[in-house]
């Protein structure tokens, strides 16, 4: 659980965000290029920084499918001048984390190489559907690169294909970096950033599990994409049969629902016909990124009177302070709430008009993307209220038939 000071400290950083729905891709297909060069052995970031980027890497992977479920990653590492595939394409994180600890057992060494880098990050997006997003992220902590060839052609190349590229510096910025982040998103400087201490750094790692805006015309062409809901099924009499992904025996599992081929786990690509499969909760949660949920504004003292208890969980409010009523006497004057923080303890969505408190604010916002008090309206009683500005509901769920 956090502390008081971290839940304040998270809704101010949230204001900061902007909550406009925009056109984002979803379905994503990214490379995480993890920097194993000499750089890396480095101890101004502790314990060192090749031990804390693998610390992090970890959490970005849990992260990244907890919050885009029907996507997939790739990780490739850059060491002695070339470039070294740790895990393939996939959506199991349950691999990459394996390759992640495989690391552990290395020490950094040699030259980065980013062309080299680039060209294998290419070749693992080169088949990526049309559909999907093509990203690379790159933790780069060196200040030089060992490249073969002509790094801008490499640019170019990634441009064509429209790959787009996000790095996070562990030193100082390189203008080799900050072009190719600029010239791969459309002008946009903000994919370079360089981290200032460890926490910076966890920052900037995990804010590239949200989804990338479509910027371009070509980025925004709408399509249709065929998928498959099956739902779980286990084998009678404890019997066992092999999945068609793996190739293990196991007992349970999701039929394909075109072709019927036994899959492990979801959301997957059904080995036998290319079918996606994923579960309605998927989708779901990938929603949220299009649609964000408004953020609440503080309630002051003066509006807190309608409210005795937290919406969501009941929780007793701060009663409102009495009024001084003996005259000549003022009250100590008191200190001005930092921006973001209520005085009264209260939050209101903007939308149901209910109040909650700074936890169910922070679990809204970070967790279920919705608000109770919008969800818990009927239907009929409901009026249409443009809350996003566009039509949408305030975070509302999509209803998808499993």
């Amino acid at each position: 659980m956090l502390n008081l000071a971290g839940y304040e400290a998270e809704r101010r950083r949230r204001l900061l965000r902007d909550t406009t729905p925009l056109q984002r891709g979803i379905i994503r297909h990214l490379v995480l290029v993890l920097d194993m060069s000499f750089a890396m052995a480095e101890k101004d970031l502790l314990p060192t920084r090749y031990r804390l980027t693998l610390s992090y890497a970890a959490a970005f992977v849990r992260e990244y499918f907890e919050q885009n479920p029907i996507s997939q990653l790739a990780i490739v590492g850059m060491r002695d001048g070339v470039a070294v595939r740790v895990s393939d394409m996939g959506g199991n994180p349950a691999e990459h984390l394996e390759r992640l600890r495989d690391l552990d057992g290395q020490d950094p060494q040699g030259n980065p190489s980013l062309q080299n880098a680039l060209e294998m990050c290419r070749g693992a997006l080169f088949h990526a559907p049309s559909h999907g997003t093509r990203e690379v992220l790159i933790i780069y902590g060196a200040l030089l690169s060992s490249d073969p060839g002509d790094i801008h052609d490499t640019i170019s190349n990634l441009i064509a294909e429209r790959i787009r590229v996000s790095v996070v510096g562990l030193s100082a910025q390189v203008a080799i970096c900050a072009e190719l982040c600029s010239r791969t998103n459309v002008g946009d400087d903000s994919q370079y950033n360089v981290a200032m201490d460890e926490t910076h750094f966890k920052d900037l790692f995990l804010a590239i599990t949200t989804p990338p805006v479509n910027r371009t015309k070509e980025q925004s062409t709408s399509s249709l994409l065929m998928m498959g809901f099956p739902s779980r099924t286990l084998a009678p009499g404890g019997t066992t049969s092999y999945c068609a992904c793996h190739s293990k025996p196991c007992r349970e599992g999701y039929l394909c629902t075109r072709c019927g081929v036994k899959v492990c786990r979801l959301p997957s690509e059904c080995p036998a016909c290319g079918l996606t499969l994923i579960l309605s909760t998927h989708l779901a949660r990938s929603y949220h990124h299009l649609f964000p949920l408004r953020n609440w504004v503080e309630v002051p003292w003066a509006e807190a009177t309608r409210s005795i208890a937290c919406f969501s969980c009941q929780c007793p409010f701060p009663e409102p302070p009495k009024p001084n009523k003996e005259k000549g006497k003022d009250e100590a004057p008191t200190k001005a709430p930092a921006k973001g923080v209520s005085e009264s303890g209260r939050y209101k969505c903007q939308v149901c008009g209910n109040h909650f408190c700074i936890d169910c604010d922070v679990f809204a916002h970070m967790v279920i993307h919705n608000c109770p008090g919008c969800q818990s309206r009927a239907p009929d009683a409901a009026p249409p209220i443009e809350a996003n500005g566009n039509g949408h509901t305030n975070g509302g769920v999509m209803v998808i038939d499993g």
